[in-house]
């Protein structure tokens, strides 16, 4: 109902309240309510007699109502899950996807508090600061194409947050958005699978968004895009835009079952490609240059002997890229 009042509100300056009752078929005390719960919500809307309702400012909040107004897309985030606080939005996707959430069913919270990054590092998202949201698929692919879709992620993230703010992100393979050498955006991908069949995909994307501070430890490696930009970027606005580009680049990598036809557009923003590179294995580093990336999503690095390595996994460190120079 919060929904279609909004969308009444935003279509003309002023609404009679006579108008709105008709429309969505409730009382006056009923829209009065309404307005009410939006107003608590940071919604500014003006009551003038004889006039009727005016939406003066949306604020940035973070509802099932505001994120679906902004919503494009035909199944990606339709089946939106929202919570003002949660542990992990990848934790509470997951769980949906053993009950059988729908395919396209997006996890957003305003508060993140024991999330998790690649390799076991906390992932806190404090209150009204950033985007941490978590899309659930089911897709029709084997278990060792899942990875890909961190990359299909990254891309689709990459091309929304330019989209938005006219910047020009980076990718720090794999699953990195980087901007003047600092992370904005990290994603984490999991998976349950069969041997032959993946059972769902909870595909984490956390976005620095607003202006939180960092410890000095994370102050030479992570930015914000309010830091960046020095304006506000509407949270829902930019959830849209990555669910958006998301059904793209995903539908187009699903038809091809490889990153081919993505390749050449996910290159175009690999921070990675030409640079020298620092490849952390188990037991074994190494530098070389990065020449881009494989139709599967490994990275493809030369090493000094000239000889040309496929990186499957682990760390890579980009110079200039979080301290390493």
């Amino acid at each position: 109902m919060k929904t279609e009042l909004l969308a009444l509100l935003q279509e003309e300056n002023f609404v009679s309240g006579q108008k709105i009752s008709e429309t969505l078929h409730v009382s006056r005390t009923a829209v009065w309510k309404i307005i009410s719960h939006l107003r608590d919500e940071g919604y500014e809307i003006q009551a003038v007699p004889n006039k009727g309702y005016c939406l003066k400012r949306i604020p940035d909040v973070i509802t099932e109502e505001a994120c679906l107004r902004e919503m494009k897309t035909r199944w990606a985030g339709r089946n939106l899950v929202y919570c003002p606080e949660v542990d992990s939005t990848n934790t509470l996707a997951k769980k949906l996807g053993e009950q059988g959430a729908v395919h396209g069913t997006l996890v957003v919270t305003d508060m993140q508090t024991g999330g998790k990054g690649r390799r076991g590092r906390s992932w806190y998202i404090p209150k009204g600061e950033a985007i941490a949201m978590t899309l659930l698929l089911r897709p029709c692919l084997e278990p060792r194409c899942a990875s890909m879709l961190t990359l299909v992620a990254a891309l689709a993230v990459s091309r929304a947050i330019d989209g938005e703010t006219g910047l020009q992100t980076s990718i720090k393979w794999p699953n990195d958005i980087v901007y003047g050498g600092k992370k904005i955006c990290g994603i984490l991908t999991e998976m349950s699978a069969d041997m032959d069949e993946i059972h769902y995909v909870a595909v984490g994307i956390g976005i620095n968004t607003g202006h939180m501070e960092f410890d000095s430890e994370l102050r030479e490696k992570a930015d914000t895009l309010f830091h960046i930009t020095k304006h506000f970027l509407p949270r829902r606005i930019l959830i849209a835009r990555v669910m958006e580009e998301f059904e793209t680049c995903y539908e187009i990598f699903c038809g091809a079952g490889t990153l081919e036809p993505l390749r050449d557009a996910y290159e175009a923003r690999l921070a990675n490609k030409g640079n020298r590179v620092r490849v952390l294995e188990p037991n074994h580093e190494y530098d070389g240059i990065c020449l881009g990336i494989t139709q599967g999503g490994e990275l493809l690095v030369q090493n000094a002997a000239g000889e040309v390595r496929t990186v499957v996994s682990g760390e890579v460190s980009v110079r200039g890229i979080y301290g390493y120079v």
